[in-house]
């Protein structure tokens, strides 16, 4: 049994309030092991042919070397879309409310996504997705000044030995704080390599040079998430791995400049979600802004809210209605 811990959270929207003990939460879940970096885990590839067995008589052609099994997805396959639809829970252990991925016993979770997304589908392969906060925005500076925690490899660690069990993806969620974001990405690198692992930013965490998380939104521009997609692209390179999911959150327009910008290389799949909070109504208003100037070859994400879409008398929506979006989205989350 794999349990999570719980409590609670907080994230600013100019103009009303968002996740409202974010930080508590994320202090009180991070906790003493802010500042451990990366893994500890690795693959190794070994093995060799046999050499073949002299005969007195005869002279035998050696033995074909075994042929090395690519790495696939974890449900088989080496590209993500259009063959899968992703659906998946966010979270944080002992922050409950940062997300659902965050609470109870981790393995009856994956089960849960696994139940929901079900009525996803529609005529794809449904891969269950484990956002884990692996980076999480702090109000504090901290030690060196950037205003973000690291989750310890131990927490990295079980969500992914999850995801291998029930043969789903582990996205690991950068919210930057004054760091860099590619320094944040590159710090993961060797989880990075596995062909299960990818990355998610969420931009609206990223803090300028004065700019304290909590205060004001942050942003990141098409440049930066050029330079993260060709990052993960040469480890896709290096290690033949699968295509690799990078997935970037967006709550406003202002949260991504220069969106045209980016370029999307050979090898990674790059997903633009939609994080807007509300009614059905808004939320589909909210996914129109954000995907009318779309750059090409971008794939689309939307963001369920379990409680905040559901305040003032509203309602979550339905897979048919997020199903009904267009363009359809390739990856469904629910925080």
């Amino acid at each position: 049994m794999r349990t999570n811990g719980h409590t609670d959270s907080t994230d600013p929207t100019p103009g009303g309030v968002r996740r409202r003990s974010f930080f508590a939460a994320a202090a009180g879940a991070a906790g003493a092991a802010t500042l451990a970096a990366g893994c500890g885990t690795s693959d190794a590839q070994g093995g060799g042919a046999a050499s073949p067995t002299p005969s007195a008589s005869t002279s035998r052609s050696p033995s074909p070397k075994p042929t090395r099994r690519r790495p696939e997805l974890p449900r088989g396959g080496r590209r993500l879309f259009p063959e899968h639809r992703l659906v998946g829970y966010c979270g944080l252990p002992g922050a409950a409310a940062l997300g659902r991925l965050g609470t109870g016993d981790l393995d009856d979770r994956v089960a849960e996504i696994e139940r929901r997304g079900r009525a996803y589908a529609d005529g794809r392969t449904v891969l269950p997705v484990l956002e884990l906060l692996a980076v999480v925005a702090n109000s504090s500076a901290g030690p060196d000044g950037t205003y973000r925690s690291r989750v310890p490899d131990k927490t990295i660690r079980t969500f992914h030995e999850a995801a291998r069990d029930h043969k789903a993806l582990l996205l690991l969620n950068i919210q930057p704080g004054r760091a860099a974001p590619l320094d944040e990405v590159k710090a993961l690198r060797e989880w990075l390599v596995h062909p299960d692992v990818g990355i998610a930013l969420d931009p609206e965490w990223e803090m300028s040079a004065g700019q304290v998380p909590g205060k004001t939104y942050g942003r990141t521009s098409g440049d930066e998430l050029t330079r993260i997609a060709a990052y993960l692209a040469s480890l896709v390179e290096e290690h033949d791995l699968p295509e690799k999911v990078f997935v970037y959150h967006q709550v406003a327009e202002s949260v991504v400049r220069d969106e045209h910008r980016l370029k999307i290389p050979q090898g990674v799949a790059v997903v633009k979600s939609a994080d807007g909070i509300g009614s059905p109504h808004l939320k589909r208003e909210t996914w129109r802004q954000l995907v009318d100037t779309m750059p090409p070859r971008l794939h689309t994400g939307f963001k369920l809210f379990f409680e905040e879409d559901a305040e003032g008398g509203s309602r979550l929506m339905t897979p048919d209605e997020v199903l009904a979006l267009k363009p359809r989205p390739s990856y469904v989350m629910y925080e």
